[in-house]
């Protein structure tokens, strides 16, 4: 029987790699640490959202999903809805019945733990006993939120305090999504990026997956151009990364491949169903990056978010737009796919900012080893050094 040593965190396994321990463990999934192969060789163990409807006209369905969790006259559901709906044809569709609590949730900025912790004392002051659900409509930031109050309905403390690998002991309350937007994969990931008072990260355990997924294509209509084109080519950066990083292995490279070559037919080509197509790639390449990792570009993006503000799509449009000596073909794809649809990024951004404020984007960028590690291997320490990030940050 392979052995485990105590009190120490195991990554994801890629491919061939073996089992190493590691002081922390990377969003998604893990460093790999290169060793000879043994009989004790180990690899990941992960969990996945267990159910899933996926079809044009599902959010009908949502009532029905919703109706075992009623048990009684007392139980209630809280809906997190994005705000932009307040009002929109899509609130008035929400099943809501008896008790049940609307609760319009703002994401003009990135989520902040300070945020969630304002939500989830405005549940526990509505009601005396817990919610039967948590229901996140929107798109990545606002099912981010619902995933955060989910877990930080049953478990003590401050969300800042869960930022980090596998923190979280107590299961969440019941929490399903239905994206609006399609291509962050919040949907299916083990996380839920918060900026803190001390840094950008997620709450990274098992309990933060959604108990199910609701996917309606028919929810991406009216998307405002250029934030459906941010937040797709999240999805695409996620396929480049994970394809060309040091963790890729069979797993991983079956999705990731199928979630880029959709990802081409959406932004490359015409099909009247690219909602459908873009959704399931959403998936296939948060999947993908579920058994492997991303790369530089989401290091470099984090750093943006962080100190700037910037929303995590444009963030890593204009990151990896810089990233031509690490991503060739991904870069000049881009922005082909830029090209056809018009998007110009923003320039210029870190022109006027003191050194100081520089120093912190480095600093969180290179904070995020397992990243690196994908991107550039176990010396990467050695090839991405502080000077060197900093240069690519003044360039944007």
């Amino acid at each position: 029987m392979p052995r485990l040593l105590p009190g120490l965190n195991y990554p994801v396994l890629c491919g061939r790699e073996r089992l190493a321990p590691l002081g922390e463990l990377a969003p998604g999934g893990g460093i790999c640490h290169f060793h000879e192969e043994d009989s004790t060789a180990m690899y990941r163990n992960f969990s996945i959202v267990p159910k899933i409807i996926f079809g044009r006209g599902s959010f009908n369905q949502l009532d029905d999903v919703l109706s075992s969790r009623r048990a009684n006259s007392d139980s209630y559901i809280v809906f997190v809805m994005d705000d932009v709906f307040a009002g929109k044809p899509l609130e008035k569709r929400i099943p809501l019945h008896g008790k049940d609590f609307l609760l319009p949730v703002n994401v003009d900025d990135e989520p902040k733990t300070s945020y969630i912790d304002k939500l989830v004392a405005q549940i526990k002051a509505y009601a005396p006993q817990l919610p039967a659900g948590i229901i996140g409509i929107g798109g990545g930031a606002a099912m981010d939120i619902a995933k955060a109050v989910s877990l930080l309905l049953t478990n003590p403390g401050s969300s800042a305090d869960y930022q980090g690998w596998d923190l979280i002991t107590k299961p969440a309350i019941y929490h399903a999504a239905v994206p609006t937007l399609a291509g962050t994969g919040a949907e299916i990931s083990r996380t839920c990026i918060l900026t803190g008072p001390e840094k950008k990260l997620g709450i990274n355990s098992d309990y933060t997956l959604f108990d199910q997924i609701l996917f309606d294509p028919e929810l991406l209509a009216g998307v405002p151009k250029d934030q459906w084109f941010y937040t797709g080519m999240d999805c695409y950066i996620h396929d480049v990364e994970s394809l060309n990083g040091k963790f890729i292995n069979a797993f991983s490279m079956a999705y990731g491949e199928k979630s880029q070559e959709l990802c081409r037919q959406v932004f490359l080509e015409d099909h009247a169903d690219a909602a459908d197509r873009l959704m399931m790639a959403s998936y296939f390449g948060g999947m993908s990056i579920a058994y492997s990792q991303v790369g530089a570009c989401h290091a470099l993006s984090y750093g943006l978010s962080y100190v700037l503000g910037i929303h995590h799509g444009i963030g890593c449009c204009i990151a990896f737009d810089y990233l031509d000596d690490f991503y060739p073909t991904g870069v000049a794809e881009f922005r082909k796919m830029m090209t056809r649809h018009g998007i110009q990024l923003p320039r210029n951004l870190t022109k006027n900012m003191d050194q100081q404020s520089l120093d912190k984007m480095v600093k969180t960028a290179l904070n995020l080893d397992p990243l690196w590690a994908n991107c550039l291997g176990p010396d990467w320490k050695n090839i991405m050094t502080p000077e060197k990030t900093l240069a690519l940050y003044k360039r944007m």
